[in-house]
């Protein structure tokens, strides 16, 4: 019995040896990405600004382009340079190809069918799939080519009117009202005219969507307390989705019904998006089944990131040529040489425009639609020789990448030139602009979470913007020589100020 116990004393004695000795040893410390000063509680808040691609920006050139950001109970990392956003796009994409989800996600009613925030896997790769080889594809594209010109000629229409009657044109008005219209006509053939206004009716609820969203993301500063919406914005967001949700089930039935009366023989020419995605929806051997709450949540998505952001851009676009007489003159002169004067441009002349396709690029390198790109990281991965933690939220600062002066020469200046082949800056050289493939531009991010709607939005944007500046002289208001380009605050895109001017028609 004395032998046991020596024996059990000796094998606690060793194993608590063992433990002391193990928890002693220094151990190699964790390289996190460097953080600056932080306060208890708010963390970095009193660093960052309302613009927060500007703020990010700035703390950067301070701390590097790999910083780990703490606001409030919110903690990212943030990517500032196109080395790093080329280890996160391409050298680890795979870790970094789902998106986090934010203080709104628990409100949405669609939660866990939605496309762009979808997890990475078998789901977001059917549906991506889906819109590359049907939904997006230049066959589709090419079949919708009627819409888009149909809608520019309006938005040309409703300009004349303005200078018919001598008053001012507010052109973010006018350029919504351009997107929203292409993407309800595209997606479900709806269009706001006549006594028929689903296309108005559902940019509003997608627009009261974007707000309330962005304000519920802003709470997660406030840790587990945001799920007592305190604002009660959760519940503004559930009432305005459930109301496009009534909306949408409506226009659903209708298409079932057209496919009951008139078969489901026709070709992929003559269906809008609905069509393609209720056809999926019923298919039996489809590889993943997609749900009735799945279609509804695709078209929720197309018009949350499409409609705005490409409004918005165009906005950008016509501010910087307002304020660069030189470079508008010489985009008129183009496609005047190229199409006349007479005839409206149309987008089987874009291969035609060099010029007009820089001007686009720079607007985007100037003003990107997402000016930070949202990724999560799936496992520990060393990214610069720090290591980002899984479930880490990665903001990619494409706004700075695309201002970094040690790629860009003027980087802050609106220089359509240098994406012309003549430049020696041999940008337009690379072919793979828009796809993400030359890291120092990323206007639609990258990888393989980069827009699927890029193409799309190249085709709205590029024929508007030719339109508007084909058919008409700009003069602003108040006697102001210089449009308002001040950004708009918090993860938006947007002009802080309306672009309202008065067009002269030539």
């Amino acid at each position: 019995m004395l032998y046991y116990l020596s024996f059990i004393s000796f094998i606690t004695l060793l194993l608590v040896h063992f433990f002391i000795k193990s928890w002693l040893k220094p151990r190699p410390a964790i390289q996190t990405p460097p953080s600056p000063p932080a306060l208890p509680i708010i963390g970095h808040l009193h660093l960052i600004g309302s613009v927060l691609p500007k703020s990010f920006q700035t703390l950067a050139r301070q701390y590097g382009p790999l910083m780990q950001i703490r606001m409030g109970a919110s903690t990212c990392v943030v990517v500032s340079d196109a080395v790093l956003a080329k280890e996160i796009f391409k050298t680890h994409d795979v870790t970094f190809s789902s998106r986090p989800e934010f203080g709104s996600s628990e409100y949405f009613i669609y939660r866990g069918s939605r496309f762009v925030m979808a997890q990475y896997g078998d789901y977001w790769r059917f549906m991506k799939k889906l819109c590359m080889t049907r939904l997006l594809a230049v066959p589709q594209m090419d079949s919708t080519i009627d819409i888009r010109e149909e809608e520019i000629e309006k938005l040309v229409e409703r300009v004349t009117e303005s200078t018919r009657d001598g008053n001012p044109c507010d052109l973010s008005r006018q350029l919504t009202i351009l997107t929203n219209n292409i993407a309800c006509r595209m997606a479900m053939s709806a269009r706001c005219s006549g006594s028929c206004n689903e296309a108005e009716e559902i940019h509003e609820l997608v627009k009261l969507c974007l707000q309330l969203a962005g304000k519920l993301s802003v709470g997660d500063v406030l840790g587990p307390l945001k799920m007592l919406d305190f604002s009660g914005n959760g519940k503004k967001l559930v009432t305005a989705l459930q109301r496009f949700d009534v909306l949408v089930e409506r226009i659903i039935k209708e298409h079932e019904l057209k496919v009951i009366d008139g078969g489901d023989g026709a070709s992929d020419q003559k269906k809008d998006l609905l069509d393609i995605l209720l056809e999926t929806y019923r298919d039996a051997t489809a590889e993943v089944k997609i749900t009735r709450k799945d279609v509804k949540s695709f078209l929720l998505d197309l018009f949350m990131a499409g409609t705005d952001t490409s409004s918005a851009a165009m906005q950008w676009a016509m501010g910087e040529l307002m304020n660069n007489p030189k470079a508008f003159k010489k985009l008129r002169e183009e496609i005047n040489s190229v199409v006349g004067p007479n005839k409206l441009v149309k987008e089987s002349d874009m291969p035609n425009l060099p010029y007009l396709r820089a001007v686009i690029k720079e607007t985007l390198r100037l003003h990107p639609s997402a000016p930070l790109i949202i990724r999560e990281c799936a496992e520990d991965c060393q990214v610069n020789g720090s290591i980002v933690k899984a479930k880490t939220r990665v903001l990619v600062n494409v706004y700075a990448i695309m201002r970094d002066p040690v790629s860009w020469k003027d980087p802050d200046e609106f220089i359509p030139e240098r994406f012309l082949e003549s430049s020696g800056e041999r940008i337009g050289e690379h072919q793979m602009e828009y796809k993400g493939q030359n890291f120092r531009y990323l206007p639609f991010g990258s990888g393989r979470r980069g827009c699927p709607g890029a193409s799309l939005a190249m085709l709205m944007m590029h024929p508007a913007i030719a339109a508007l500046v084909q058919r008409f002289d700009w003069k602003l208001k108040d006697g102001r020589e210089k449009v308002d380009l001040t950004q708009g605050s918090g993860f938006a895109a947007e002009m802080a100020t309306p672009l309202v001017c008065y067009p002269i028609t030539v």
